[in-house]
């Protein structure tokens, strides 16, 4: 048995050496041995030694156009957009335009146009085969447009997609809404990506309760088991101070005082959002560019009794850092 063994191993690996000198040889001059280069402009390749034309009439598989900036490229190229799961059939069906122009941009005749009209509306039906696309058409674009109003980056949107299609393939959908599962995926998503939304925030531009939207991320994350860490308090601080105008000086001290924070202590078992809008308020005062509470509180959307109750706390642990 063990000769048998033995053989095999070794006729695989003559094989392979075969196949190893095979590719070499293509890679050298069968005249000298010299190194093979390609020559795009004459559609040849030559040995750089001795000259010999090893092959000739290659095919050129590039555009027959020549571009000289990006905007050129960008107009004279022929192919689509990269798949991409923010759509339902990730972007490889065919969209019809809604201008009603020719290829040279003249307007259609009202007979064309309804024909136009007609094509698009059949486009629409065949770009849905069954309910579960259509279900994936109607989530995929509540995810867009919640994205959009919140100001979240295209990875963010992504991810939200993968999310939501995780959830539809395991079966997570039955007894839930599309705009609360939709929704949930968003939230997961963001606090992934670093640049997580608020609870309050998400139900402003959702379709759904803030306590749905809370119960239906927790039943995603634990069916799919997203690996999700707890907010960072400083992630939110970015967005504060440039909503209220404040400087870069501002935004470091903020972030100083959620450091000292941390390391006392005093941010577990706090709402992150509470401490980050604390945080700016208080570092606002620090750098004398005054902010009212009240301005960072609709900014942060949280109450300006919490502002107030944090505000004090951080800057108990500033003093009692500084005294040490």
């Amino acid at each position: 048995m063990s000769e048998n063994v033995r053989t095999y191993t070794a006729e695989h690996a003559d094989e392979t050496e075969s196949e190893t000198e095979s590719a070499d040889e293509e890679l050298r001059c069968p005249e000298c041995g010299g190194q093979l280069a390609t020559d795009t402009e004459h559609g040849e390749t030559v040995c750089v030694d001795c000259g010999l034309v090893v092959e000739e009439d290659e095919i050129d598989r590039g555009p027959e156009w020549r571009a000289f900036d990006s905007k050129e490229k960008d107009e004279k190229s022929r192919v689509g957009a990269p798949t991409t799961n923010m759509m339902h059939d990730k972007g490889l069906s065919t969209n019809i335009g809604w201008q009603d122009k020719d290829a040279y941009g003249k307007s259609l005749s009202s007979r064309q146009r309804e024909k136009m009209q007609r094509l698009r509306t059949w486009n629409e039906r065949f770009r849905t085969r069954d309910s579960k696309e259509r279900n994936l058409k109607q989530a995929l674009g509540e995810i867009d447009r919640m994205a959009s109003a919140l100001g979240l980056p295209d990875n963010v949107r992504e991810t939200a997609s993968v999310i939501y299609r995780r959830a539809l393939d395991e079966d997570l959908l039955p007894g839930r809404s599309i705009e609360g599962v939709s929704t949930a995926s968003l939230y997961a998503a963001a606090r992934q990506a670093g640049t997580p939304r608020s609870l309050d925030e998400i139900s402003a531009v959702s379709r759904v309760e803030k306590d749905e939207i809370a119960r239906t991320y927790r039943y995603v994350v634990r069916e799919l088991k997203l690996e999700i860490q707890p907010a960072d308090p400083e992630s939110y601080v970015p967005r504060f101070a440039s909503d209220l105008g404040l400087s870069d000086e501002a935004e470091r001290r903020a972030r100083s005082l959620l450091d000292t924070a941390k390391s006392q202590g005093i941010h577990s078992g706090k709402s992150p959002v509470g401490l980050a809008a604390a945080a700016v308020y208080a570092a606002s005062l620090l750098v004398n560019e005054k902010v009212t509470q009240s301005e960072v509180s609709d900014v942060a959307n949280i109450s300006e009794v919490t502002i107030r109750n944090r505000y004090h706390e951080l800057l108990e642990a500033e003093d009692g850092v500084a005294l040490n």
